[in-house]
């Protein structure tokens, strides 16, 4: 008898054992490719990572029209999902990210006018932070975001309560990852381009390979939508809900934390 694939707990970058080595080589990986990012996840993605981002805004545009909400973006790197959050609406949005070089960008990016919304008066604020020991109080947030990030924790479930744990009763939490496509000649091309092509490029550029062959690999072992949305549920969420974006390759997840 075959057995049984071993859960996923979380990231497990190359020569990560336990979940601080991972966490450990996560930053490391971050820090270095900060610089090129934002060029290659444009050029990469073939500028799709816009119209995610964009999509994924206009879903939760109920909570972000309103001018008392409070919003946090999770492992929010250079901060595109973020700005794109406050493009959208009256809501006050933070960031949260625990590479120094990624948050550094994201700064500069807001004072260059990235966010483009008038009603925002002061920069947006971002803040140091790892995502399973948030520096936030309980029940901080009426709706907690991560864009590619929340793959890349090394505990998922932890990270799902922590979430949980700074979302007001009621709050919810959105999170957009890539994921893998259905088999056939789509999906196979797609695998041949993000496993053979993506890596070369990304490398080339950046001057960091290993990073550029740690995400399909990350995805490869990530859940599947279905999978995620069970850990949502068991963890406490309800309404948690689904959509797959792109020939199946990106999926954005939602759901509400309990009200009291």
């Amino acid at each position: 008898m075959a057995e049984a694939a071993a859960p996923v707990k979380g990231t497990r970058p190359e020569g990560a054992v336990y979940e601080a080595d991972a966490s450990s080589k996560v930053r490391e990986m971050f820090t270095q490719i900060a610089p090129r990012y934002d060029l290659l996840n444009h050029l990469l993605s073939l500028q799709l990572d816009r119209l995610w981002r964009a999509r994924t805004a206009r879903r939760l545009k109920p909570i972000l029209d309103r001018p008392d909400a409070i919003v946090l973006d999770l492992c929010c790197g250079t901060g595109d999902l973020a700005f794109a959050l406050a493009r959208a609406g009256r809501a006050r949005v933070v960031g949260a990210d625990f590479a120094h070089t990624m948050l550094v960008r994201a700064r500069d990016k807001g004072a260059q006018g990235h966010t483009a919304n008038q009603a925002i008066a002061t920069p947006m604020p971002f803040f140091e932070a790892d995502a399973l020991r948030l520096p936030f109080a309980s029940a901080s947030f009426d709706l907690v975001t991560s864009a590619f990030g929340f793959r890349n924790l090394a505990n998922y479930e932890a990270g799902l309560r922590e979430m949980q744990r700074v979302l007001e009763p009621g709050g919810t939490i959105a999170i957009l990852e890539f994921t893998e496509p259905p088999d056939g000649f789509l999906g196979d091309f797609y695998r041949w381009y993000f496993c053979k092509v993506l890596p070369r490029i990304g490398g080339l550029i950046s001057g960091e390979q290993a990073a550029y062959k740690y995400l399909p690999n990350s995805v490869a072992r990530f859940f599947r939508p279905p999978e995620l949305a069970e850990l949502m549920r068991a963890v406490g969420y309800q309404s948690v809900d689904y959509r797959v974006w792109t020939l199946g390759t990106v999926a954005l997840h939602t759901a509400i934390r309990p009200p009291n």
